[in-house]
């Protein structure tokens, strides 16, 4: 028994070692914006949106999967698929509402990472957003080819804190199981709250986190080789779904844990429709160590998924205008708006949801691309998605753009 013990571990642990590019995609899923959303929700409303977040996670696994599977298939990212197969007008026009996605992700991370080192050290807004601009910029040097690890592990490290700071003051004041069992069941209650849905929406499944994780695969394991393709691919979704799984269910986790932290200690208080309002509550009712690590996931958000969109929005324009921009040039004019919303003294924590809703609209310019591409047996041969996926796919779409024209409905009739 110990000698198949010892003759398989190099076998696990190579299978180990190709984990990684979910846990990137992750990140976007545990960025500023899902903070603002979730406790903003949490402190409001209690456990009363706890479905939208299992129910968000789930689609995320299920989609994240469709995309990598994309990449491993094919060899080819899901923009560049697009670029390949639109017309130019039509290439340009979806790049363009992209590129909005790219920049309310960007918008997103740079104020929550601002927000974070002014709660720290007090750092002035605008400077604070220099400051991850800069730091982000530096960890997108990483994400080369020979070095695709290496942004991998540092990524990966980064969301080690993100669960730390989030997660810690469960540890001091665990939830009501009777009251999180009750958020369970689906049910909304006036504007605000489709609001809050889609903004929790558009930050859980993410439209750049789904282009994206077609290109890290390819950028982590290569483009598939003449002879045993369909060998190659079997093993790497083997590997991929453990990957996404795995991935998804520390980041929903994350998300469920800061709802159910604002619905336990912020809930009913004055104030906590901020993020500062949210860290001075969590000081008052949990105590300053809780506080300054929910500061410090903040940041470590902030770093991490500012990286990981800027490196988004690169594969986005090189698949759809097979263009590519030096990373500096696009990190510059990425972070203009953020920069432009906190110079002009514009609520941060409104501006992130805000952000996260227009996210949300840009999903099923990614989803339904997608869907129609990895049930396409030409493109995809046998790893065409079968009929149950396709269902769920579509029904995840149909409800993403209901939400969204609800969401319009409401705010204009009310």
């Amino acid at each position: 028994m110990l000698t198949q013990t010892r003759a398989q571990s190099p076998k696990e642990l190579r299978a180990l070692m190709l984990l990684g590019p979910a846990f990137v995609a992750a990140i976007a899923y545990v960025d500023p914006g899902n903070v603002a959303a979730n406790v903003t929700a949490g402190a409001k409303y209690g456990y009363l949106l706890v479905w939208v977040l299992v129910l968000a996670n789930v689609m995320a696994v299920m989609i994240q999967y469709q995309s990598a599977k994309l990449g491993v298939v094919t060899g080819r990212s899901l923009p560049q698929v697009l670029g390949e197969r639109l017309p130019k007008r039509s290439r340009v026009a979806f790049w363009g509402q992209a590129e909005i996605v790219a920049a309310a992700t960007d918008l997103a991370e740079i104020i929550g990472g601002a927000l974070a080192l002014n709660l720290l050290f007090g750092v002035p807004l605008v400077w604070g957003g220099l400051i991850v601009g800069v730091i982000s910029t530096v960890l997108l040097t990483l994400a080369d080819g020979r070095r695709q690890y290496r942004f991998e592990l540092v990524v990966i490290g980064l969301l080690a804190v993100i669960v730390v700071g989030f997660l810690a003051g469960l540890i001091i004041a665990p939830p009501d199981g009777g009251a999180f069992l009750g958020g369970l069941v689906p049910r909304l209650q006036g504007t605000e709250t489709v609001l809050l849905a889609a903004s929790m929406l558009g930050a859980t499944v993410m439209p750049h986190a789904i282009y994206l994780h077609s290109t890290l695969v390819i950028d982590r394991h290569g483009t598939p080789p003449a002879e045993g393709a369909g060998e190659r691919a079997h093993r790497l979704l083997k590997i991929t779904r453990v990957d996404v799984v795995l991935a998804l269910i520390i980041a929903g986790a994350v998300n469920i844990a800061l709802l159910v932290l604002a619905a336990t200690s912020l809930y009913g208080r004055e104030g906590t429709d901020s993020i500062e309002g949210a860290h001075a509550a969590v000081a008052d009712a949990l105590g300053p160590v809780v506080a300054g690590l929910f500061a410090v996931g903040l940041l470590a958000s902030g770093l991490a998924s500012t990286a990981v969109g800027s490196y988004a929005g690169g594969a986005i324009m090189a698949g759809l205008l097979h263009r590519r921009i030096p990373v500096l040039v696009r990190r510059v004019v990425t972070m203009i708006p953020a920069l432009a919303v906190l110079a002009v003294g514009i609520p941060p924590t409104e501006a992130l949801i805000v952000s996260q809703v227009v996210l949300s609209f840009g999903i099923p310019f990614a989803l339904l691309p997608l869907r129609r591409y990895t049930s396409d047996r030409a493109l995809m041969g046998g790893f065409t998605d079968g009929p149950l996926l396709r269902w769920a796919s579509g029904g995840a779409a149909a409800l993403i753009v209901t939400l969204n024209v609800a969401l319009i409905y409401l705010t204009f009739a009310g």
